[in-house]
């Protein structure tokens, strides 16, 4: 069967971001849709829930299942575009990505979590100095092939909507719709311990371990295609 993946960025908010990634999907069999997200710096829920609407409505046929495919800063906007969707979500997949509850603020949930300090005791068991400051080589493309780490940074890309950080997750409880948390084994932004404690603690599930950095879908598309190929409906 048929499967329509909607692919969501995180916070780079590039439909670019997804290119390797649908491209093996698409080679599979199966239908992607991809979208830019909104980059107005007023854009909060409702602009990001109306633009991956948009997308679906205007691309999915309803032929065969429709899973969403949520990276990172998109854990906390694509539930919210599930829910509000006219159309079966069968299933939202959780990629490297940030799980919040009801009322927490993208911009809180870094200390709610503890990811800073995550972060940090992951750098110092790698062998690595741990830093404050985000470094996009060594926390993101540390993985990713050098000529398409050259190709996302020449691109540039806008900052994240601050609207989104400061808005309290507008959901009461989780979406009612089959959930899977996929996370990569070698992220070194959201290591893979810490992402398996907040996936119990929030969610009450297990993640799945995936080849890969935080940028899977650029770093390992050939095995993040088969893996979302063999795991979803």
């Amino acid at each position: 069967m048929t499967t329509t993946y909607t692919l969501v960025p995180g916070a780079d908010g590039r439909a670019w971001m997804w290119h390797r990634l649908a491209a093996e999907l698409q080679a599979r069999g199966h239908r992607v849709i991809t979208l830019d997200l909104p980059t107005d710096d007023a854009a909060g829920y409702d602009e990001f829930a109306e633009a991956i609407g948009d997308a679906v409505l205007q691309n999915f046929d309803r032929s065969g299942p429709l899973v969403v495919v949520a990276q990172s800063l998109a854990g906390f906007h694509a539930p919210v575009a599930c829910e509000r969707l006219p159309v079966p979500v069968a299933e939202l997949v959780l990629l490297n990505a940030m799980v919040p509850v009801p009322g927490e603020a993208a911009g809180q949930w870094w200390d709610d979590t503890g990811q800073p300090k995550a972060r940090a005791e992951y750098a110092v068991a790698s062998g690595r100095q741990p830093s404050l400051d985000v470094d996009v080589w060594v926390d993101f493309f540390h993985d990713v092939p050098p000529e398409v780490t050259a190709e996302a940074l020449a691109q540039g890309g806008a900052a994240p909507p601050s609207t989104l950080f400061e808005q309290p997750w507008p959901l009461t409880e989780w979406p009612d719709i089959t959930t899977r948390l996929l996370q990569g084994r070698d992220d070194r932004f959201f290591p893979l311990e810490f992402q398996r404690r907040l996936a119990r603690e929030r969610l009450g599930l297990e993640v799945e371990a995936i080849p890969g950095g935080h940028l899977a879908a650029l770093s390992h598309p050939h095995e993040l295609a088969d893996h979302l190929a063999r795991t979803g409906p």
